[in-house]
């Protein structure tokens, strides 16, 4: 299938008329819903937002490539779309957007489509291609023009062929966005172009929607004089151990190939070993703002974590479920969740999930800063939070005033957080200080001195951190025990709100992280406030939006409302993303909406006490609530306001 075959001319724009980002966006969905290649104009466009929230399909150079791939496309359709006046897109270079080319591709798109999306972005790396496309004038120059490259395209592989053939130095690089669509195979062209115009030899393996694509072997590796690896998001690394390395994100790949190639072609360039050690790369988080370093690795540790949280707390939630529907005597009340054999065997297994809570946390927060060598210290670092080892008081040797006591108090989730950046700085720091060693022990590394290193210091600098930590922890327990009144609602309507502030995003993830690190404490005795809270406020968006849509009929169209319809399901389903759509179209009054709305539904929750004992599921979990009903009510309540608040707000249609 070529380019030629996606483009259809009755679904271009030649003149569009917005001149605004979410304009544009409108006026290209619009379109492709007149022409019949998208079925549902809200889902679509939901597809389109979500990926340029994660980074600006503006490309720079006066080209944007907005894209999605959903159940909405009913056929695989590139529409293009021309503005004479320039569109405030907010590209990566800053500069207004002329040429937008929006892919359309069905939730089962095969490679075949995925193959031509990617010859879409080789095209646009050519010189003087875009100031061609710039030229035409009607959808048939549009045709025409791609239809002279595609029978151009052979020849320039030929070409390009030619030239790696005479060279005397060779590369491989890899390529990898984070939707595998554009960005990975823009790089890969720029990186091919400019490779043969320096003369050097490149093979580039694509990490893309379809899969890999041009495979590196263990041949094509071992002939490389260096390694770029041009990606966002993790790709096979252990394969280039011992070889020259770089690596960047994708847009550098991108933008910067020559300043790539040169570096990866200079024998300087330090060496990449197996455990994730290529200091002086230039690897992505020396990039990243410290802020966005530290979400990033917490992050990782928590998404790791989460399925060992909400498998093992429900299944505790079960044993107390089961405990209150069987009963259990005034004088065993102590024992409520483990009274029965059947509760007592749910108990057990949530409390073997529960166990590896803390530890994951800490390892996969170590990973991610320090890779595989990071694991170990970090799973220690976690284990002894929750343990609670820690330097005491107790007689350490006779006659002697040194102390030990290694009985201390679990510092839970905070020192296991504390303890997971401390495990990867650790493994960094040793990393530096073996690096001078020969060439012969770096298995030896690995295997041996990195995790026998890193458990004994990291686990000797646990014993001091847990100290404070286990105070930090116990008093924010203790205070968050006594919360009630005034507090108990301030309390909630904070962590509620936040939850609605960016619906997904790293304000919403640091209440619910914030959430989830209450259950620890609270979940054998009844569950977490704060967890509660954090549900309800996660739940009114997307059924604020149903309200909305359901009151305010006028105000929306046809879409949307339809669209309100399923934010019912996912508002109960504890999906706050939902809403995003809403919250990106129309920011400055549905975001206030919201925020008001949930922050409604947790102080509420916080005025009642009510506890929860599960992090995750919504109406799913409900019972898992110390009082169902109120909690339901409490949540209708702040859908309610953040849905009249948003359709007052809203401008009619």
């Amino acid at each position: 299938m070529e380019i030629t075959d996606l483009l259809v001319k009755n679904a271009m724009i030649m003149d569009m008329q917005a001149t605004d980002k979410l304009g544009a966006i409108d006026e290209m969905v619009d379109k492709l819903y007149e022409t019949g290649r998208i079925t549902d104009k809200v889902l679509f466009k939901e597809g389109i937002l979500n990926r340029e929230a994660q980074t600006s399909t503006g490309l720079g150079d006066g080209v944007a490539m907005p894209h999605a791939k959903n159940e909405a496309v009913k056929e695989a359709t590139i529409l293009f779309a021309k503005s004479n006046k320039g569109v405030d897109y907010e590209a990566l270079d800053g500069q207004p957007v002329y040429l937008f080319f929006m892919i359309a591709a069905p939730a089962g798109a095969n490679d075949t489509h995925l193959a031509a999306l990617a010859s879409l972005s080789k095209y646009l790396m050519q010189d003087g291609f875009i100031a061609k496309v710039r030229e035409t004038k009607t959808p048939d120059d549009v045709i025409a023009l791609f239809s002279s490259e595609e029978k151009e395209e052979n020849k320039e592989e030929a070409k390009i062929e030619s030239t790696v053939k005479d060279t005397g130095k060779f590369v491989v690089a890899v390529t990898a966005c984070t939707t595998g669509i554009a960005h990975t195979y823009m790089a890969e062209e720029a990186l091919k172009k400019k490779a043969a115009e320096m003369g050097v030899g490149i093979k580039v393996e694509t990490n893309g929607a379809s899969g890999v694509g041009n495979k590196l072997t263990a041949e094509d590796i071992a002939k490389a004089d260096g390694v770029i690896v041009a990606a966002d998001k993790a790709v096979e690394m252990d394969r280039f151990d011992g070889k020259h390395l770089i690596s960047r994100p994708v847009k550098d790949g991108i933008r910067e190939p020559e300043n790539l190639i040169t570096m990866a072609t200079d024998d300087s360039l330090p060496i990449y070993h197996g455990s994730g050690d290529a200091s002086g790369t230039g690897e992505s988080d020396e990039k990243l703002s410290l802020g966005k370093a530290f979400y990033k690795h917490l992050m990782s540790g928590v998404s790791a974590m989460l399925p060992f949280t909400i498998g093992g707390g429900i299944a505790i939630a079960i044993a107390f479920l089961i405990d209150n529907a069987m009963g259990v005597p005034t004088d065993q009340l102590a024992n409520l969740g483990s009274y029965n054999e059947l509760a007592s065997m749910f108990k057990n297994i949530g409390g073997a999930a529960f166990g590896f809570m803390l530890p994951v946390l800490a390892g996969y927060i170590a990973y991610s800063i320090a890779e595989k060598p990071g694991l170990v210290a970090g799973f220690v670092a976690g284990a002894m939070a929750s343990n609670g080892l820690a330097l005491g008081k107790v007689p350490f040797a006779k006659g002697g005033d040194a102390t030990l006591n290694l009985a201390g108090v679990p510092s839970g989730f905070l020192g296991a957080l504390v303890g997971g950046f401390l495990a990867g700085g650790v493994i960094i720091l040793l990393k530096k200080l073996l690096a001078g060693l020969p060439r012969s022990l770096d298995g030896l590394k690995s295997i041996l001195l990195y995790p026998v290193f890193g458990v004994i210091i990291t686990g000797f600098l646990m014993l001091l951190v847990n100290i404070p930590m286990s105070g930090i922890n116990e008093g924010l327990n203790n205070f968050l025990s006594s919360l009630s009144g005034s507090s108990a609602i301030l309390m909630g309507a904070l962590v509620g709100g936040m939850m609605a502030v960016d619906m997904g995003g790293p304000v919403n993830k640091a209440a619910y992280v914030f959430g989830t690190g209450t259950l620890a404490a609270t979940v054998t005795s009844g569950g977490s406030e704060v967890m509660a809270a954090v549900m309800a406020g996660g739940m009114v968006p997307p059924l604020a939006v149903f309200v909305a849509t359901l009151l305010f009929k006028d105000k929306f169209t046809k879409e949307e409302r339809e669209s309100g319809l399923t934010n019912i399901v996912m508002g109960l389903s504890f999906i706050t993303e939902g809403a995003i759509p809403f919250g990106a179209a129309d920011p400055t009054r549905a975001i206030p909406s919201f925020v008001a709305g949930s922050a409604l539904a947790g102080a509420l929750v916080g005025l009642s006490g009510i506890k929860l004992m599960a992090p995750h599921g919504g109406i799913f979990v409900i019972a898992l609530t110390s009082n169902p009903f109120l909690y339901l009510l409490y949540v209708a309540i702040g859908a309610v306001v953040g849905g009249i608040l948003f359709g007052f707000l809203r401008k009619s249609k």
